[in-house]
């Protein structure tokens, strides 16, 4: 993590001013939660909707934080003269102002992910492959906003050969902000999905935002893309790229650099091969396993075979770091309970293309007596919202599985549409989570595999929870 003196930290930050002459103290990390307050932080008080740092910067200091810094338009002289303060126009922009700055004094490259679905799942396996040859730093948890992104990069050990950084985004103009603090050396995107619709009304517009991360990429970088996607194509050739390396990934060996072969899902990992048409990594990549499941795993792990490979990577290395990935909870986690049931738990996020991903997965996995399908709502699709949902059930119509069972208002569609193909007394839409969990434990036995798909606000995790200890 970051340690610089305050005379340093100051000269980092855009018209900062040391209160305390005391410009020799020195700083070991940064923080901007009283929560994770360490000794020797450096306290950054932002300003939310709902609260305000400066408010609780005397208790990160009494916590074990050597000093604040602290909006001019807030009165300073609420905390102790003895207390050091370094006096900015604005505390969140002197967050990232920092960021950038630590991030250019040192040698580190950075790689920086975004899409619609994956990018976290596309950051492990990136992380874990560059972490064959390289000293590695990644993206924890979902950091990945314009808070997060720089706490990420202060995050970073002097020593860090390469950073996998996430760049996330609710509107226009955020990712690009981030690609210019980040100043990634590769960039990867995953796809363009229908999350945040609700925010920007059009897949051109989601397709517009990813794209952003372009901005701050550097000119002898590279940029790595779904080439399955016709509006990523669309942009790549309006936009001038300056001089980087294209390269493209995905399903079909016509327009793609990286296309996957012999796709098998076994049910702890999958196994594939890769096709490779980029001059000088022209051999095929054979023998591949990632222990994550599906399809749409394997097109994620074609970024990272990518990215590995421009950085100059070898095959062994390349398998050997997909093989040891460790994915991020409640991405598609196949759990067993005591009983011999098996829980196919993806309850952390949802959106039309990664609910079909997860249908599609289940309909793929072998060996159960029955396969039960339990689905929530999908947030934030906006006006669609409705004709997203019951593109689901018409999937679910073409497939065959034992039981559906959906949960809120939006996931009814879903039934509504099952109703079509499936018996009544196996389709459930309920609004009630106790009678979906009592309803749902009721049908699910042993040698039986239950899919749990849902937006994170539906809380889903609460009917793994039950069925595990059920």
């Amino acid at each position: 993590m970051i340690q610089r003196t305050l005379e340093q930290i100051c000269s980092m930050i855009d018209d900062a001013e040391l209160r305390t002459p005391i410009q020799a103290l020195k700083v070991v990390g940064v923080s901007t939660d009283t929560r994770t307050i360490k000794d020797g932080n450096l306290f950054v008080s932002l300003i939310g909707s709902h609260y305000d740092g400066h408010e609780y910067a005397l208790q990160a200091y009494e916590d074990g934080a050597v000093a604040i810094v602290w909006q001019r338009d807030h009165d300073p002289a609420t905390i102790p003269v003895e207390i050091p303060l370094i006096l900015v126009d604005n505390t969140l922009e002197a967050l990232q102002q920092l960021a950038a700055a630590y991030r250019n004094q040192l040698s580190v490259r950075v790689i920086g992910i975004t899409g619609s679905n994956g990018k976290t799942s596309t950051k492990d396996m990136v992380a874990s492959v560059m972490a064959t040859q390289f000293r590695v730093h990644k993206t924890r948890g979902n950091l990945n906003n314009h808070i997060g992104l720089p706490q990420t990069l202060l995050q970073m050990d002097e020593a860090t050969e390469i950073a996998v950084v996430e760049m996330g985004m609710s509107g226009r103009g955020e990712i690009e902000l981030l690609s210019k603090i980040a100043l990634p050396d590769a960039v990867i995107i995953t796809n363009v999905g229908e999350a945040h619709m609700l925010q920007l009304g059009t897949r051109e517009e989601i397709a517009n935002a990813k794209f952003e991360i372009i901005a701050g990429l550097r000119s002898d970088g590279v940029l790595i893309y779904l080439g399955d996607e016709p509006l990523l194509q669309q942009l790549v050739e309006e936009n001038d790229q300056q001089g980087a390396q294209i390269i493209t990934f995905g399903l079909d060996a016509e327009v793609n650099d990286y296309y996957p072969s012999e796709i098998h899902v076994q049910a702890d990992r999958t196994n594939f091969a890769v096709n490779v048409n980029v001059k000088g990594n022209s051999s095929p990549l054979t023998k591949l396993a990632i222990p994550l499941l599906g399809r749409h795993n394997v097109i994620n792990a074609l970024a990272a075979i990518a990215v590995a490979q421009w950085f100059g990577l070898n095959e062994v290395l390349i398998r050997s770091g997909l093989q040891q990935t460790v994915p991020t909870g409640m991405r598609i986690e196949l759990l067993h309970a005591s009983n011999g049931l098996s829980i196919l738990n993806d309850a952390y996020n949802a959106s039309p293309a990664s609910m079909k991903a997860a249908i599609q997965l289940l309909d793929e996995l072998q060996g159960y007596r029955h396969k039960i399908v339990v689905l929530g709502d999908m947030l934030e699709l906006g006006p669609q919202s409705e004709s997203y949902h019951r593109d689901i059930g018409k999937l679910l119509n073409s497939l065959s599985f034992s039981y559906i069972f959906t949960f809120g208002e939006m996931a009814s569609y879903i039934a509504d549409e099952c109703r079509a193909m499936y018996s009544l007394n196996r389709v459930v839409a309920t609004n009630d989570k106790a009678d979906l969990i009592k309803q749902v434990a009721a049908v699910a036995m042993p040698q039986d595999i239950v899919l749990v798909k849902a937006s994170r606000g539906k809380r889903l995790e609460e009917l793994v929870e039950a069925l595990m200890s059920g």
